[in-house]
């Protein structure tokens, strides 16, 4: 082990921050060119931190990074962080993690999942691996200063896809892949989950693209993220597999409150990917259990997400839950 060195509750339904900045360009189809590295945070400044910590034992990408507040012996509420990329690419210590590292100046520990992406192992393995991930926080909660009770998950674009998995509160053992493979009985349940830009339902996204003539109509394709992830293209894949890894398809009761955030002029991921996830959350339970922000004007990834007015909009939305 290496150690180095409330607000008011969101109102239900839809926000809207104001508009600004225009649409990140040069963006292409199929996601990032072969060989893409994303730029790295800078971590050099947090003096408690874990780093590269295994959770499970079936790939050197199961690990994770704990980052603590400067002060205090806690146990501090615990923000898991999944880093985005198409399944396929990306890194738990990307630049976003210097927006979300924000949390451990607000009292927060906030951790970072690394995952299987999809040229090691295909759909289910990115879920199962979140999911054990946030079961080892709460098994060695009292080890790494951490309140088992008070884990929140957030991701955008792939990494919005699996925190929503995680907001869906599966109980343990009713995933896809998982029954054999339960390594302790600790539910990975967390009490809230932020999903930004994430692709939900992938079947449709190519439809949604078409239509809304901004974003990209090439999921359909077997070199798209979303083929890939699920191993085979789009078209040839079965309803019911794609129906597994849509998080809609496991809302119930159980789910976590969730704030869900989309730009409106995303090019990678449909806006309305968004607005259909939003809309069968409010179909099937109240619509306290849903906040949806739309960000106007906003691309994929978008400079407006990363905005102090927006940060401090999720952070608000968490305080609410920790």
């Amino acid at each position: 082990m290496e150690e180095r060195g409330k607000t008011g509750r969101m109102p239900a339904g839809t926000e809207r921050p104001p508009k600004g900045g225009m649409p990140q360009m040069g963006k292409k189809p199929g996601g990032p060119p072969p060989g893409w590295q994303p730029p790295m945070a800078d971590i050099s400044w947090v003096k408690r931190k874990y780093l590269d910590i295994p959770y499970a034992c079936e790939s050197r990408a199961q690990c994770l990074d704990i980052y603590l507040p400067e002060e205090g012996n806690g146990p501090f509420p615990v923000l898991v962080y999944i880093h985005g990329g198409g399944f396929a690419l990306g890194d738990k210590r990307d630049d976003h993690m210097n927006a979300y590292l924000e949390g451990i100046l607000r009292g927060m520990a906030v951790v970072a999942v690394e995952y299987r992406l999809s040229g090691e192992a295909v759909f289910p393995a990115a879920v199962l691996d979140c999911r054990e991930a946030v079961r080892f926080l709460k098994v060695h909660a009292q080890e790494y200063r951490l309140d088992a009770e008070r884990i929140v998950a957030i991701g955008g674009s792939a990494g919005g896809n699996l925190a929503a998995m995680l907001g869906m509160n599966i109980p343990n053992g009713e995933f896809t892949g998982e029954q054999e493979k339960l390594l302790c009985e600790e539910t990975p349940f967390v009490k809230a989950a932020v999903d930004q830009f994430g692709p939900m339902n992938f079947k449709l996204m190519d439809e949604q693209a078409r239509a809304n003539r901004i974003s990209h109509a090439d999921h359909d394709e077997p070199f798209s993220p979303e083929s890939k992830y699920l191993g085979c293209a789009l078209p040839d894949v079965s309803d019911e597999l794609c129906a597994m890894a849509d998080p809609a398809t496991y809302i119930s009761d159980a789910m976590a409150p969730m704030l869900v955030q989309h730009g409106t002029a995303d090019r990678l991921v449909p806006y309305e990917q968004s607005v259909e996830f939003v809309e069968a959350i409010r179909k099937k339970l109240d619509r306290e259990r849903v906040a949806f922000v739309p960000l106007e004007g906003a691309d994929h990834e978008d400079k407006m997400f990363f905005e102090k007015e927006n940060m401090d909009l999720v952070f608000t939305f968490i305080s609410n839950y920790i």
